[in-house]
């Protein structure tokens, strides 16, 4: 390239970059600038042909009335009536195709992929440009509407309203387009089988009932204590010791000799005596040296409180059995869980000492009295335990069924809306149109919540989105019964007989 060339090409890039600069500020065409400066400067060019001018495109003409006055610099103040600025400057007029949308109308959304050309056709054809606005509503759902263009506290624009868009009954329409970028999802309501079940901690105690406590009820003397240790696993009638006691004795001479043999057995069984040493004075007809007591049931030692030749006084205690075949599970449930936990209920426990097996029992006893310091109620259940795996003391997790087996209509916990006075779920009518239903609610449990009034088995309702379609519809000024502001027409409304 010749010096020439390269010094005629710098000159007509300055060129049509002044150009550019000055057309941006007074709004002529830049294209048709860039070709003046291409055709200023060919003749420069060696053996350079000059360029054909290029047909200059007309500016969008503006159509609809006029919504409202703009600053002439682009600031972010409006105006409803015809103003002008500190140095005397009109504000510029924007009419209702100049207004800026957040609903893209649908024919370009239709069209993602197609050239800048193709997309201001599909505006250009769509009425829903030039439809008018109503009022500007807050940004973040707030009762407050504008009839000229704002900002909130957060320098947020507020959104446009258009005519058509919020109806009287409070359905609100939003486009396919804004639908699907927002992730609304829904889910049809169906009759469901609600289950939450209460869990708390507990601890496996001893069946009060299968407690054994052998004591003499007189004076004794110990002959012998079989080798039964803390801890052995005992059988009903199995030995335990031998005794001696002057009293027992005399009740079973005067047993034996038949004077008021009713009452002389009655006064051995008063005693305390096994009926089995009972049922051997009876059949050796002999008063026995000394008297062997046996175990009143099945059951391990839990105490043992005696030794050979000791001496054993009325009311003390000698041995305790307990039978661990069943045992309980005493259980703390919050106050507010109490009222859905009732006798009967089926409970499932999980030692932690065996963390990979379950025990199931029922509960048996809810305690009347709350403890105080902690506002909860004890529930007893009760397990089997017939291999003796469970132990008193063992912590366990208890989880208690509760909950109706009979199938009510029930929704997604996520697609209920609490305001805090009322609860709302949106409901899809098709064709993009959502309809706030207050409901009232019951039971929850797996996830969903029970329905008692409001909408009924097969209604679609919004489960993903329904907060981003509550703030961009103005839900919250549906669900209010807000009314649209009423505008005083300004003298430029006025005469392009435009009515707020």
């Amino acid at each position: 390239m010749s010096r020439t060339a390269w010094l005629a090409g710098t000159l007509a890039a300055l060129a049509a970059g002044g150009l550019g600069y000055g057309a941006g500020h007074e709004g002529s065409p830049v294209p048709a600038l860039v070709q003046q400066a291409r055709t200023g400067f060919a003749h420069w060019l060696p053996g350079a042909r000059p360029a054909s001018p290029m047909p200059a495109q007309a500016p969008i003409k503006a159509t609809g009335s006029v919504v409202y006055y703009r600053d002439p610099d682009g600031k972010p103040d409006y105006a409803s009536e015809p103003k002008q600025t500190a140095d005397g400057r009109d504000y510029r007029a924007v009419h209702a195709s100049e207004d800026v949308r957040f609903d893209e109308p649908e024919e370009a959304e239709a069209m993602p992929d197609a050239g800048h050309g193709d997309m201001a056709m599909a505006q250009a054809k769509t009425p829903a440009s030039a439809r008018k606005v109503r009022f500007y509503r807050n940004p973040m759902g707030l009762p407050d509407t504008s009839p000229i263009p704002k900002k909130d506290s957060m320098g947020m624009d507020y959104l446009p309203v258009y005519e058509g868009e919020d109806t009287d009954d409070g359905t609100v329409t939003l486009s396919p387009g804004k639908v699907q970028r927002t992730g609304v999802r829904t889910e049809v309501a169906a009759r469901r089988v609600l289950s939450m079940p209460v869990r708390a901690p507990g601890t496996i105690e001893e069946d009060e009932r299968r407690i054994s406590v052998i004591a003499m009820r007189t004076d004794a003397f110990i002959e012998k204590v079989e080798a039964v240790t803390t801890g052995d696993h005992v059988h009903k009638g199995q030995p335990l010791m031998r005794l001696f006691s002057p009293e027992m004795n005399a009740a079973a001479a005067q047993y034996l000799t038949g004077i008021g043999y009713e009452g002389a057995r009655r006064r051995l069984e008063n005693l305390g005596i096994p009926p089995e040493a009972i049922d051997e004075i009876e059949r050796s007809r002999k008063v026995p040296a000394t008297i062997t007591w046996s175990a009143p049931r099945d059951g391990v030692v839990v105490e043992r409180n005696v030794s050979d030749g000791m001496r054993a006084k009325s009311g003390d205690t000698l041995f305790k059995l307990v039978d661990h075949t069943r045992v309980w599970v005493l259980v703390d449930v919050t106050e507010r869980d109490l009222a859905s936990v009732a006798e009967g209920q089926t409970a499932t426990v999980r030692a932690r000492t065996f963390p990979d097996r379950t025990f199931t029992g029922t509960v048996t006893r809810i305690y009347p009295h709350l403890a105080m310091g902690t506002r909860t109620a004890r529930l007893r259940i009760e397990l089997p335990n017939l291999n003796g795996d469970l132990r008193p003391g063992m912590y366990g997790d208890v989880e208690i069924a509760t909950g109706n087996a009979k199938p009510v209509v029930a929704v997604p916990d996520d697609a209920v809306i609490d305001t805090g006075t009322r609860q709302v779920v949106l409901l899809d009518k098709g064709e993009g149109r959502f309809e706030p239903r207050p409901v009232k609610l019951g039971a929850r449990g797996d996830g969903y919540v029970e329905v008692r009034e409001g909408i009924a088995a097969g209604d679609r309702v919004v489960t993903a989105a329904n907060f981003l379609i509550d703030a961009e519809s103005n839900l919250k000024a549906a669900l209010q019964g807000l009314s649209e502001p009423k505008v005083e027409p300004g003298p430029q409304a006025a005469a392009d007989g435009r009515a707020p």
